[in-house]
């Protein structure tokens, strides 16, 4: 049974098709849920420090479950996005509605959508198939390349853009972050096309094919419900690529990795990113707040991964501390003296 916990992060699209149904001030069910509900419940809970045992390592990485629970989040995207947009499209709501609507299904594409196609991106090449998919909802293809090709390289540098410097506001982040990814994206692309001695319009250029895809998504929406169901797609999936970038700031804020003499960067370590243990959190996000052992073992699946000591720990879990970072003094306050001081100092000179 306890193996069936993740079944928990469903509780976020539910609360969005409820808000759907029962309409009114119900269309704001899912970011009360998620960073209202939600880290007040984390506030009297323990979090869990413990690993898993070799035995249960064994057994839980050689269950298919786990990886169907992530399977499943596909169709459950896909159907709540068709379910937004026809329901908009075919009813009378007041702006207030259609705002809460879109925020809630935003979260959903960030949450079921980017978080899992995350996941997926670091396997076998059909999940990668399905991470791709879940991050076309969001306009996010391109995340795959940057953040398996980028971001897993420079996480921690100055030249990563995901990674939030010392005292930079998530709202500026949000722009430097989206901007730079994309921007890096095609950089790497460019130097992959280059190094296997093949032209831009080669079938091997996965950004132009993203981009084939994303418009011919988009394209498909506004002739089958028109341009407000465009807007709500659109709209959508800006708010679920702003929660990706929100986790995002969250996850490397002020660490830095110091060069050695010889012009490079210290290995990837688990000091490089923040950790929280805290358990409804882990749950909700498929262990994606076990965020330092995904970086020091990116194809380890998410079931399996490790608290570790060294890691910077998070004094909230990952809905309190994304809503703490949208009020940039408190986030700040709360923050800053968690950075390591030394990271704090090497982030400064690099900057």
């Amino acid at each position: 049974m306890k193996d069936l916990k993740y079944i928990c992060a469903y509780t976020i699209p539910i609360t969005a098709i409820l808000g759907l149904f029962l309409q009114g001030y119900f269309t704001y069910l899912t970011p009360i849920y998620a960073f209202g509900l939600i880290p007040i419940i984390e506030l009297f809970t323990q979090d869990s420090k413990q690993n898993l045992n070799e035995q249960q390592r064994l057994s839980k990485g050689q269950k298919k479950l786990f990886n169907w629970l992530l399977y499943l989040n596909l169709p459950i995207v896909y159907s709540l996005m068709f379910f937004t947009i026809y329901t908009c499209t075919n009813q009378t709501f007041f702006t207030y509605e259609i705002i809460g609507i879109v925020i809630s299904t935003g979260i959903v594409l960030g949450t079921n959508g980017i978080n899992v196609g995350h996941e997926l991106g670091h396997r076998s090449t059909y999940e990668r198939f399905l991470g791709k998919a879940l991050l076309l909802p969001s306009l996010y293809m391109h995340f795959f390349i940057e953040h398996n090709y980028g971001h897993h390289l420079k996480v921690a540098t100055k030249e990563d853009p995901a990674t939030a410097k010392f005292n930079h506001p998530v709202y500026w982040f949000w722009i430097t972050s989206t901007i730079g990814q994309y921007l890096s994206a095609w950089k790497i692309q460019f130097k992959l096309l280059q190094q296997n001695k093949l032209s831009f319009f080669s079938i091997k250029n996965d950004m132009f094919w993203y981009l084939i895809i994303t418009v011919s998504y988009l394209l498909l929406i506004y002739f089958s419900f028109g341009s407000f169901g465009f807007i709500i797609a659109l709209s959508s999936g800006i708010v679920g690529f702003l929660l990706l970038e929100t986790i995002n700031y969250i996850e490397h804020y002020g660490l830095a990795r110091s060069k050695k003499t010889t012009g490079r960067y210290e290995r990837v370590r688990e000091i490089h990113s923040w950790n929280s243990n805290h358990t409804l959190g882990r749950i909700l996000l498929y262990e994606l707040t076990r965020h330092s052992d995904h970086h020091h073992r990116a194809a380890k699946k998410y079931q399996l991964l490790d608290h570790h000591d060294k890691s910077p720990q998070l004094p909230f879990g990952y809905p309190t501390s994304m809503v703490l970072s949208l009020i940039p003094p408190l986030w700040f306050m709360i923050m800053n003296k968690h950075v390591p001081r030394e990271m704090r100092n090497i982030s400064k000179s690099q900057h």
